[in-house]
């Protein structure tokens, strides 16, 4: 028995976090037993535990999601726990010892903000001997550096991190980090903290233009206290104050947009004495942003020389980060590297970027040197290099930066294709997920739409352990929306954005709550729910008397297919924006009921639920006929309708959203808003067949098209690369865009069948469904959920029958559902499986379990002259051989059989006849 993943508030070991309601989490593994019986929590200021400050006792109560401990803590000091649990085998293990560090939460800053000439353009460098002339016991750095910062001592860099103090309304807050500096600093030495202009100095947001400076400030900015302790018991504390000197880089230029240069030749400048700052600063918070670190390296796959003679770099893969560059070139040389998505032409390729300059220049002093940015980051897969002229392979490696968020689901198919979208969804997710969930990573935007991480915060909870990432992201959304009376600003950090949206705005209730969902803890509605509710009432002040939300400027189905006037340059689909509306803020409403209940608060649950009883209400009445049939005729309508439930009597609305995909070919229209629920809607109304035809469609618009065009990331747009491999447009196109990633939700809610249960959540309980196809062949689904390590895998086998295993971990039950099972297989009583069946429903505790059997549905799709065309449409081989018969087939007669056209349309005799067997025999081998 182990006692693993042990977290306090969801980071391990976090060393000067804000901590808030302290809540500790835990995992039990390789166990006997199948359940906790009881489990004791203990905290105390030592690692022996001999100065306990909290103990649980044991308690039948305590829940391994989440146990919530009031602790009267003190700043800058370092907390040990442990938990021992007991299991239902008489089982008792307790775990490793765990820590946690708080920094100086409230305590009184002794330091001051120090600043220096903001006209000099070199980057300046604070700079302050620390004598250290006994024993030290521990010594501690705490520090935020605007805008961006890197410290050393004695030249050696201070943590790992990049691009603190990381990205937040600098107006409104901002982020101090601890490091532990004890052994750089046993002996003392020069701390050097140099400062780059990042988010705060450089130029951000909309209103940016390539000669403006920053849109928070003018001035860098410090401030930091080395807290020392002596193994005497005596302390000292050194802070930025005017003794403090400052120095100047040779880095001249910074910023997130146009990225960096570093001018090596340039004459030493003079230390000169810090100047206190004299600006009202926001307050200074403990820190909420997990590290941005290096977390991949990828060597060059190739070096290219393009047509037009360039040097260009292939990473192989489109990537959020920084890079090194060895260069050996004479005194003066100029190097210049430029970043891109993709090649045009075979040439290197960047108009995508919009302003954006996405750059890094050096001038060499002469001697070897490996290049590695300092103070921004940039969206690419290939490079391209000038001013070197002796270029290897080898020379050149890409870091991938992104924020601490572990991988949690991992997710393996039959199919290739499957997998690169499911590789491409997860560096969609990383490429974007640095410090804000961010649009994109490469043109002059990089900025945190809301839309885009409610949309995907689903799948981002299957694939990552993202709680703390979301955390700080809704902080700042919450000091948003206190200053813009409830409103969601379209992006957060705002940057002077003060547009909102539905769908968009939404995100302040729908992502805290599939946290919740996902994790089983309700800290996070705690801290968020007061946001939530301000939202909602937002929009009720609004609407007012005669539905104004639904006349508001709102984004609708962002880049859907089906506006009627079918222009490239269109973002807006055919779905009534109003209706989009009025849906999530009734599901908004719902949320903040449910949150509202969960918390106690009955009688703001009954407000709320009976404000989205009016607003639904108020919906059927502006957007239902009578008969509750949706007069909004597009697939985003029917999908909404299906998934909030907004009907009464669903089989209409699902032969309506039936009828507007065969309408179409069986082809996706959908947009932001439609796409994420597409497929899961259509699974859960039994058209399972018809959403694995749209994730396997290989055409446009489809997951597969980007694939087979040789996308390693999630785009923008269905057709951001058209067929020849030309960029679309290069007005709003980016090729690392991860809102359409969100169809991961559905591999691992439908296809491997792994999925909450909202009463239960934290996955304590679970539905495992899995939805087999033999077109994917297998999948193998593991899922690290909050509570313990689910397992789903299935697999065609040669034979077609069907193989399913499974794992439910420690201390958690799922309900099986075993698709295509015959009444026969419940009856084998050797199966542990089968042990408790009703309704065709497997109720099981933790354990593996596996079953084959025979299907009672053909997994094999047999293809032939007596299918319907529209089946025949959905397959790119059957297809090929229908366009070779000659003119195509209307749409509408695609619900008959080509035996049933000859039939009706042609003479009957026995050459064609032939012919029809004979395709019979092609479409036979068609492995579908």
């Amino acid at each position: 028995m182990k006692i693993i993943d042990c977290k306090t508030n969801h980071l391990t070991n976090p060393l000067g976090f804000h901590l808030g309601q302290t809540v500790f989490s835990y995992k039990v593994a390789d166990s006997r037993g199948k359940f906790q019986t009881d489990a004791r929590i203990m905290v105390a200021l030592d690692e022996k535990f001999s100065r306990v400050v909290y103990d649980s006792g044991y308690s039948t109560e305590l829940d391994s999601l989440g146990h919530a401990a009031k602790i009267n803590m003190v700043p800058r000091t370092r907390y040990f726990w442990t938990v021992t649990v007991r299991t239902d085998a008489d089982e008792q293990e307790t775990s490793a010892v765990n820590w946690f560090e708080t920094a100086k939460m409230d305590e009184p800053w002794t330091a001051s903000w120090i600043t220096c000439d903001a006209q000099e353009p070199r980057h300046p460098i604070f700079k302050r001997d620390i004598p250290v002339g006994k024993e030290l016991d521990q010594a501690r750095l705490y520090i935020c550096g605007l805008g961006l910062y890197e410290a050393t001592i004695n030249d050696e860099r201070v943590g790992d991190e990049h691009l603190t103090p990381y990205c937040n309304d600098y107006n409104s807050w901002l982020q101090a980090q601890t490091f532990d500096v004890t052994d750089q600093l046993a002996k003392g030495g020069r701390l050097e903290v140099m400062l780059g202009n990042g988010w705060y100095l450089g130029r951000f947001g909309f209103t940016s233009r390539p000669d403006q400076a920053g849109y928070y400030a003018k001035t860098p900015k410090l401030i930091a206290e080395i807290h020392l302790d002596y193994a005497d018991g005596t302390s000292e504390v050194i802070g930025t104050d005017e003794r403090w000197q400052v120095g100047r880089s040779t880095i001249c230029f910074s910023n997130i947009y146009d990225g960096e240069k570093d001018d090596t030749t340039l004459p030493a400048m003079a230390d000169v004495p810090a100047s206190l700052c004299s600006e009202a600063m926001a307050p200074l918070t403990d820190r909420l942003s997990p590290p941005v670190r290096i977390r991949e390296v990828l060597p060059a796959v190739e070096l290219l020389t393009t047509p037009a003679g360039e040097k260009v770099y292939d990473i192989g893969q489109n990537l959020a980060g920084i890079f090194r560059l060895k260069v050996d070139v004479p005194s003066g040389s100029k190097v210049h590297l430029q970043f891109g998505e993709v090649l045009q032409g075979g040439n290197f390729y960047r108009d995508n970027l919009r302003s954006a300059k996405a750059e890094y220049i050096w001038i060499s002093d002469g001697r070897p040197t490996v290049l590695e940015p300092h103070f921004t980051f940039y969206g690419y897969r290939y490079v391209k290099v000038s001013g070197v002229d002796n270029l290897k392979p080898e020379d050149f490696t890409a870091l991938a930066l992104y924020s601490e968020i572990p991988p949690i689901g991992t997710l393996t198919t039959g199919s290739d294709q499957i997998n690169q979208l499911i590789a491409n969804i997860k560096w969609g997710q990383k490429g974007n997920f640095l410090d804000v969930p961010t649009d994109c990573p490469q043109r002059d935007e990089r900025m945190g739409w809301t839309g885009d991480a409610q949309v995907f915060s689903a799948t981002a909870n299957y694939l990552t352990d993202c709680y703390a990432f979301y955390r700080k992201y809704l902080w700042d959304m919450q000091l948003e929306q206190a200053g813009h009376g409830g409103c969601v600003p379209d992006v957060v950090p705002a940057v002077g954005v003060d547009s909102c949206s539905s769908v968009w705005g939404d995100a302040t209730c729908i992502i805290p709550w599939n946290m919740y969902l996902f994790t089983g803890d309700k800290t996070i509605i705690e801290e968020h729910f007061d946001a939530m509710q301000s939202w909602v009432d937002y929009i009720t002040r609004i609407d007012g008397d005669d539905h104004a939300w639904r006349r508001h400027d709102h984004y609708g189905d962002w880049l859907a297919l089906d506006h009627p006037d079918n222009r490239d340059d269109q973002t807006q689909g055919a779905t009534d924006k109003g209706f989009i509306a009025d849906v999530y803020y009734r599901e908004s409403a719902r949320i903040v009921a449910q949150a509202a209940r969960l918390l106690g608060k009955s009688e703001t649950a009954i407000q709320y639920d009976a404000l989205a009883d009016r607003i639904l209400a108020d919906l059927k009445a502006e957007f239902f006929s009578p008969t509750e049939r949706c007069c909004v005729d597009t697939q985003t309508a029917h999908l909404l309708s299906l998934r909030y439930d907004l009907v009464n009597h669903r089989e209409k609305a699902v032969k309506a959203l039936q009828k507007t995909l065969q309408d179409v070919g069986n082809k996706l229209k959908t947009g932001f808003v439609g796409t994420p629920l597409l497929c899961n809607v259509l699974s859960d109304h039994g058209l399972d067949d018809l959403a694995y035809g749209l994730l396997l469609n290989e055409e446009y618009p489809g997951w597969l098209y980007s694939i087979n065009l040789g996308a390693t990331t999630i785009w923008e747009r269905w057709n951001s690369v058209m067929p020849d491999g030309s960029i679309s447009s290069t007005g709003m196109n980016s090729l690392n865009h991860y809102a359409y990633g969100s169809i991961g939700e559905w591999l691992f809610r439908r296809v491997a069948g792994i999925r909450p249960v909202e009463s239960a959540p934290g996955f304590r309980q679970a539905v495992i469904a899995p939805m087999p196809d033999r077109r994917l062949g297998h999948i193998e689904a593991v899922y690290h959920s909050a509570a313990g390590t689910y397992q789903s895998s299935w697999r065609v086998l040669d034979d077609d029958s069907l193989e399913i295993s499974l794992r439910v971990p420690f201390g958690c039950t799922a309900e099986v559902q075993l698709p295509y099972a015959p009444d026969s297989l419940f009856e084998n009583s050797n199966n542990p499986l089968f042990a408790d069946c009703a309704n065709g429903i497997c109720s099981v505790g933790p354990g593996d379990y596996r079953v084959r059997y025979e299907p009672t549905k053909p997994l094999r799709v047999i293809l032939s002259t007596h299918s319907p065309i529209r089946l025949l449409m959905q397959h790119p081989g059957a297809r090929k051989l229908l366009e070779g018969l000659g003119p195509s087939i209307p749409q509408q007669m695609w619900d008959m059989s080509l035996r049933e056209l000859q039939a009706k349309y042609s003479q009957q005799d026995d050459e064609q006849q032939g012919r029809l067997d004979q395709m019979d025999q092609v479409l036979k081998a068609l492995d579908n």
